[in-house]
C-alpha cells in the first residue's frame, strides 16, 4: 500500500472473524474519489496487494476523510468534504459488493471531523468541524440529539464499551462527557489553564472503568486517565516524547496504542505492528509457582540440615556446658524483669 494516496482507512471486523481494511482515495486530476476494501493477514501485518472491491464516488461528493464502520462490519459511513454517504458492504460467495444508500439527516451538513457508532450499534454520532454534536438512532435515522455548539471545533470522540457514555474533545484543548440515552451533556472534565486535552478512548476490557486521553501541556505530553464511575482524574503517564496524532484501544481491551493505521499523501495506507511483550499462559505461571515452591523446599532443607552446626559455637575453657540460646533468652527476661519499666 505504500506509495499511494489515501487520505483515510479504518478497520472492519466481519462476522467471519475476518479482518478486513477499508480506505479512502481523493480524487487525483480526473479520476473520481475512491474507496477501496482489502484483506488484512493478521500472521504477517499486512494488506492484500490487490483490493477486494472498489467503489467509485460521486465528483459531488467530494473526497473521503473519514469512516465509521458499524459493529456488524456490513455498513460503513464515509465523511466528504460534503457531509456522509452510507455504504453497504455485502459478500456472497466470497465476492465483496459496495452499495451506496441515502443517509438523509447527514447528507449535506458538511465535513465531519469525528464519526462513531456505539459499541451496540443503536446509535450513530458525529461531529463536525463546526462543532456541532450529532446522535442519530440506527439504523431508523432518528435525530436524538442536535446540538450546534458542542465544540469550537471537534478533534475527538469515543463511546463507552456500555454504549452509555460519549466522550469529545475540542481544539481548543477541552473535553465533554454526554450521556447518550438521555441525549444530554453530564460534565466537562476538569483540565488546568495550560493543558490541552486532544486525543481520547474509553477502555475495552469491561473490568476497568477508565478514560484515557492524551494530554499536551507545554511542549510535554502524557497520557492521564479518569475514573468514569467519579470522573476524577487518577494519575498520567509519559509514554512518547512527542506530539500524539492517534489514540486506540485494542479490542481485546489489554493495550493501547498511540498509531495503529495510519494515511499520508506520500506513503499510502502503513500498518504499524504493536510491539508489545506476549502474555503469560496459564500453564506457565503455574510453572513458574512451582518452581518457587520446589526451591523454598530446597533451601528450608539445607538450613535445617546444617542448623546445629550453625548454633554450635566453640565453649571455653571455664564455660559450663549449656546451650547458648538458653542462656541468651534467661538473660534477657532476667534483665527485663530488672527494669524499672
Amino acid at each position: 500500500m505504500e506509495g499511494g494516496s489515501e487520505s483515510c482507512a479504518s478497520w472492519i471486523r466481519r462476522p467471519e472473524n475476518r479482518v478486513l481494511v477499508v480506505v479512502g482515495k481523493p480524487k487525483i486530476g480526473v479520476s473520481l474519489p475512491l474507496l477501496e476494501v482489502f484483506s488484512f493477514d493478521v500472521k504477517t501485518a499486512s494488506l492484500s496487494a490487490d483490493p477486494l472491491v472498489t467503489c467509485a464516488m460521486g465528483e459531488e461528493d467530494g473526497d473521503p476523510v473519514g469512516f465509521a464502520v458499524h459493529p456488524s462490519g456490513e455498513e460503513i459511513v464515509c465523511s466528504t468534504a460534503k457531509g456522509c454517504k452510507l455504504f453497504e458492504l455485502c459478500d456472497r460467495d466470497l465476492i465483496f459488493k459496495l452499495v451506496a444508500k441515502d443517509l438523509p439527516p447527514l447528507h449535506s451538513v458538511g465535513p465531519q471531523k469525528c464519526l462513531a457508532f456505539s459499541t451496540d450499534g443503536s446509535k450513530f454520532v458525529t461531529g463536525g468541524q463546526d462543532g456541532h454534536l450529532r446522535i442519530i438512532e440506527w439504523p431508523s435515522l432518528k435525530v436524538l440529539l442536535d446540538e450546534p455548539r458542542a465544540h469550537k471545533c471537534f478533534r475527538d470522540m469515543d463511546i463507552s464499551l456500555d454504549s452509555e457514555f460519549l466522550v469529545s474533545t475540542s481544539t481548543d484543548g477541552s473535553a465533554r462527557i454526554w450521556k447518550i440515552n438521555g441525549a444530554a451533556p453530564m460534565i466537562s472534565l476538569t483540565r488546568n489553564p495550560d493543558e490541552k486535552i486532544e486525543c481520547c478512548r474509553f477502555s475495552r476490557d469491561g473490568m476497568r472503568p477508565f478514560l484515557f486521553c492524551t494530554v499536551q501541556k507545554g511542549g510535554k505530553v502524557v497520557t492521564a486517565v479518569w475514573d468514569i464511575s467519579t470522573w476524577n482524574r487518577i494519575g498520567f503517564k509519559r509514554l512518547l516524547r512527542k506530539p500524539i496524532s492517534a489514540l486506540s484501544v485494542s479490542l481485546d481491551g489489554k493495550y493501547l496504542a498511540l498509531i495503529v493505521i495510519s494515511t499520508s499523501n506520500q506513503r499510502g495506507a502503513v500498518i504499524t505492528k504493536l510491539n508489545v511483550p506476549a502474555d503469560w499462559k496459564e500453564w506457565q505461571i503455574y510453572f513458574l509457582l512451582l518452581f518457587l515452591f520446589l526451591g523454598s523446599a530446597v533451601i528450608f532443607y539445607l538450613f535445617h540440615e546444617h542448623s546445629d552446626s550453625f548454633w554450635n559455637f566453640p565453649l571455653g575453657r571455664n564455660q559450663p556446658n549449656r546451650p547458648y540460646l538458653r542462656t541468651l533468652v534467661q538473660d534477657s527476661q532476667l534483665a527485663d524483669d530488672q527494669s524499672p519499666w
